[in-house]
């Protein structure tokens, strides 16, 4: 179980690593189709129409971006993520009933995830392989032993721990390098990053004894300039 700290600390990460990934895309994704446009492409598709399922396709960019969000703080690069996001996207238009009754977005979603979560694995067992297998060392009776052998069971546990400290870690150097007191203060309340209690905008705002809508501009100024700062040292 991750500390509490931690997890407001992986919450941060993946907000800041989203931004980056909106802001360097300038070409932004298109809005849903309406529940009658998507009717239309779904019926053209099953026809054979390829650029009813390309239009399928390019307006639920917005429902791989989302999903990707989740998952941003896992060492992938966005754009890597949004690409594979896409290929599960595109499985799921491509395999999608309309007959069964359940709506597109909420089939595609589980295609994105599943082809995210399946590149996780893959990395993930290809991580353990490389390392934990390699010898560290002999036991007292003279038998190779490896990593594996002293971390347990519970292997990509032990990476993510890890992974994420040292991600957080980067994080904390850039908030004290380039937030002002109060910004550096509004982020770690509102991500729980003293004691790992999230507080809302509102509640901070009565703390601090300034207005909501102020404690947002702040937040989302901060957020920038670690966003910058994050890709600067990229």
């Amino acid at each position: 179980m991750l500390p509490a700290i931690l997890i407001g600390a992986l919450a941060l990460i993946k907000e800041i690593h989203f931004i980056i990934a909106y802001i360097s895309n300038t070409n932004s994704f298109p809005l849903p189709l309406t529940e009658e446009e998507e009717k239309k492409y779904l019926i053209a598709y099953s026809q054979g129409d390829q650029r009813a399922k390309s239009k399928l396709v390019e307006h639920n960019l917005r429902l791989v971006a989302h999903i990707v969000k989740k998952y941003s703080g896992i060492g992938r690069d966005l754009d890597d993520l949004i690409s594979i996001g896409t290929i599960g996207l595109i499985k799921g238009i491509t395999t999608y009933n309309m007959a069964k009754g359940t709506k597109l977005a909420t089939y595609a979603a589980r295609c994105i995830e599943n082809e995210i979560l399946m590149t996780i694995r893959a990395d993930q067992k290809i991580r353990n392989e490389v390392s934990l297998q390699d010898p560290i060392g002999v036991d007292k009776e003279g038998n190779e032993i490896s990593l594996i052998d002293i971390l347990g069971s519970d292997n990509d546990q032990v990476f993510d721990i890890v992974e994420l400290k040292i991600q957080a870690a980067k994080l904390y150097k850039l908030m004290e390098k380039v937030l002002k007191e109060r910004e550096r203060t509004i982020i770690e309340l509102r991500y729980g990053l003293t004691n790992g209690i999230n507080k809302t905008q509102r509640e901070i705002a009565n703390m601090l004894g300034i207005s909501r809508s102020y404690v947002s501009r702040i937040e989302k100024k901060a957020l920038k300039k670690l966003c910058r700062e994050f890709q600067a040292n990229s």
